[in-house]
């Protein structure tokens, strides 16, 4: 039993006349006649009398009209959901970055082309407030961002930790030990972004400081990588701090990246989506995300 064969039946049923249903399937006549003689012999039944002047429904041909129908409107809808799926995978994923992803913004994209192959990832950059309020509005599919967040209509994935290291000149005798202790930088200047701009880095590394016992001396401001790096390897002497993922991919004439220890400062990265169920690229995106977060910094998604 084939579905154009069940297509042919209900149509003549509907009509009750083989030319106006050949008309409506836009096929001969002979054909329509064909297909229904052999669907008669599969089920071992007629499913219509006919005459030169009348076609009507047999008693099978009435009971097998339902399950026609139903079949049809299966199908229908089957094809509706396929439909629906290719043109979301063939769709453009949105995505808000955060600075300083390094490496891990690499196993992000890695990961989603592998996932899927037939969409396309758009990242987006701005501020993490205006990031987070274009998802609310759907101009966004998700973003990244660090830090927790509390903002009851966006739904926060928790990803991976990235520790921070110390960027410092080369020169200092700092840059000679493997480790750094936070500690022994409570006399060098701090460049740091203001809260301001950046809160949650901020605060992680004023509270590492403190917890290592003392307050930061502060410096100058730290405004963009490029020239946040060249002060300090070839300014007066001063440091800053870079995410790992980041700094492994920032080799600098006269500064060298140091791990920081006694505490070691993390930050939790999250993925921020709306609370709606997701479609197949969005969950790509996440399933990307996790891949990311469980490969570790640096590595393949």
């Amino acid at each position: 039993m084939e579905i154009r064969q069940l297509r042919y039946f209900l149509t003549v049923a509907e009509e009750l006349h083989f030319g106006r249903a050949a008309e409506r399937l836009h096929i001969v006549q002979s054909a329509v006649s064909q297909q229904l003689r052999r669907l008669e012999r599969e089920l071992g039944t007629e499913l219509f009398t006919r005459s030169t002047r009348t076609v009507r429904l047999t008693e099978a041909g009435s009971r097998l009209l339902p399950y026609a129908r139903e079949m049809l409107t299966l199908q229908a809808r089957a094809r509706e959901a396929l439909d629906e799926l290719r043109a979301e995978q063939a769709a453009t994923v949105r995505l808000g970055t955060s600075s300083g992803l390094g490496a891990r913004l690499d196993a992000v994209l890695a990961a989603f082309a592998r996932l899927a192959d037939h969409a396309q990832l758009e990242l987006v950059s701005g501020s993490t407030e205006e990031r987070l309020r274009q998802v609310r509005s759907g101009e966004l599919d998700a973003t990244l961002l660090r830090g927790e967040r509390d903002d009851a209509g966006l739904e926060f994935l928790p990803l991976w930790q990235d520790a921070l290291m110390a960027a410092l000149p080369a020169r200092h005798e700092l840059a000679a030990h493997e480790t750094v202790e936070l500690a022994r930088l409570a006399g060098l200047p701090l460049r740091l972004s203001p809260h301001s701009r950046n809160p949650a880095l901020h605060d992680l590394v004023m509270r590492s400081c403190r917890q290592a016992g003392y307050e930061p001396v502060a410096g100058p401001e730290f405004t963009n990588a490029q020239d946040t790096l060249a002060a300090i390897g070839y300014g007066k002497p001063s440091w800053t701090v870079f995410y790992a993922p980041h700094a492994v991919q920032l080799p600098v004439p006269g500064v060298v990246f140091r791990p920081l220890c006694d505490p070691v400062p993390r930050m939790r990265s999250y993925l921020a989506v709306r609370p709606d169920p997701p479609g197949a690229g969005l969950r790509a995106l996440i399933e990307a995300c996790h891949a990311a977060a469980e490969a570790g910094p640096g590595q393949p998604g």
